[in-house]
């Protein structure tokens, strides 16, 4: 079996090993700019949530077997992929807020966040039915590290289903895979697609994953940052819309759904300094960039998100002293709003951009986005941006 490995940090090869690539490797293809995508809105620098100072986010991709399904074996297209909002050796907790636009999925220690107000640790992204070895697998490495903010830990794992790809009931994310992924974290360019958590998931039925964007908020507006990570698993090939053009009714080869299904778990991370109640309301604005590139929210999905800020250092005290805070005016918000919008639609489409063409469990095949039909169907539509 020839893996592809150009934009994989971590593979386990047939054999077992595991095979380290350089990050350079993860862009030697041209993101949804690159393509001539248009987009609303200033990106940062890497046009990655890792643009928000701090910011972590390591990857371990699973990929073994070809063929018929046998549960345990495989074939295995799968992962982990880590997020640590103030890296790997801080236990100081962020503001967050999480919203679920539709609950058909899990993300834990969601009942905390809404309680405390508080992230404390990092979140990682999955497989459905790993989301409890990933959870164990945190706490053991919290514990190790000494980075719990309590005597007890809450993890965020949150997952996506990559059933129709691999070999999901098999259990093959092992604890020493999300340790892995942590370890493995750091900041910089990130890899897309088929990567992490998102090595066997689909979108719009073409090939899905891992995909992210950032935005920079003019000096007047503040200067902020805004970074979007997605897993993106959702929606039906009609649906999708790229820059406003029905790319999914235009390009119709490879469809295997007779109907809506899957998930998306989405990220946000910024530096601007907002309380739980304003990252809540930050999180339910992702809700309008899925409806950007089409997604409905159906009955089969499960759209859950968190918003988090790097703001406000030192805010959860454990000495019983009063925290000093600032925080941005309800008045000065709504350019958050149109950066998480933007950056949301921008890393779903990435995500497909990065993708590439997959074959898993019982010859399934997912096809990737082409590139040339995709300029062509903007191009019909006068969409058609200069390569960035």
């Amino acid at each position: 079996m020839v893996i592809d490995c150009r934009r994989t940090f971590w593979i386990f090869t047939l054999a077992g090993s595991l095979l380290m690539m350089p990050a350079a490797a993860a862009q030697n293809k041209p993101r949804a700019r690159g393509l001539g995508v248009p987009f609303d809105g200033t990106p940062g620098d890497l046009n990655a949530i890792t643009d928000v100072k701090g910011i972590e986010v390591g990857h371990v991709t699973l990929i073994s077997g070809d063929g018929k399904l046998e549960v345990g074996k495989g074939p295995v297209r799968t992962g982990v992929t880590a997020i640590l909002p103030r890296g790997k050796t801080s236990a100081d907790p962020v503001f967050a807020g999480w919203f679920s636009l539709n609950g058909n999925g899990e993300m834990t220690g969601t009942t905390w966040i809404e309680e405390s107000g508080f992230l404390e640790g990092p979140v990682l992204i999955t497989n459905t039915h790993s989301v409890g070895t990933v959870r164990d697998a945190t706490i053991a490495w919290l514990l190790k590290r000494k980075l719990m903010h309590q005597a007890f830990a809450l993890p965020v794992v949150a997952e996506t289903w990559d059933g129709y790809l691999n070999d999901s009931n098999g259990f093959h994310v092992k604890e020493k895979h999300a340790l892995e992924a942590l370890e493995g974290a750091k900041g910089g360019t990130v890899a897309e697609g088929n990567v992490g958590g998102g090595t066997g998931m689909t979108c719009f039925e073409f090939k899905g994953g891992i995909g992210t964007a950032s935005r920079k908020l003019t000096k007047e507006q503040g200067g902020y940052t805004v970074g979007v990570l997605v897993q993106a698993n959702f929606g039906v090939r009609h649906q999708l819309r790229i820059a406003g053009v029905p790319v999914g009714e235009e390009i119709q080869e490879g469809t295997f759904r007779p109907k809506e299904a899957g998930s998306i778990i989405v990220v946000v991370a910024t530096d601007a300094p907002l309380l739980p109640h304003q990252l809540k309301r930050l999180a339910r604005r992702v809700s309008l960039g899925l409806g950007r590139v089409g997604s409905v929210a159906g009955n089969g999905s499960g759209d859950i998100f968190v918003a988090f800020s790097t703001a406000n250092a030192g805010a959860a005290t454990k000495d019983g002293k009063n925290a000093q805070l600032t925080m941005l005016s309800n008045e000065k918000i709504t350019p958050l709003f149109d950066a998480t919008v933007q950056a949301t639609e921008e890393s779903i489409v990435n995500a497909l951009v990065a993708a590439e063409t997959m074959t898993g469990r019982d010859g399934h095949k997912v096809l990737a986005l082409p590139h040339d039909r995709l300029r062509e169907v903007l191009k019909k539509y006068n969409r058609l941006a200069e390569k960035k």
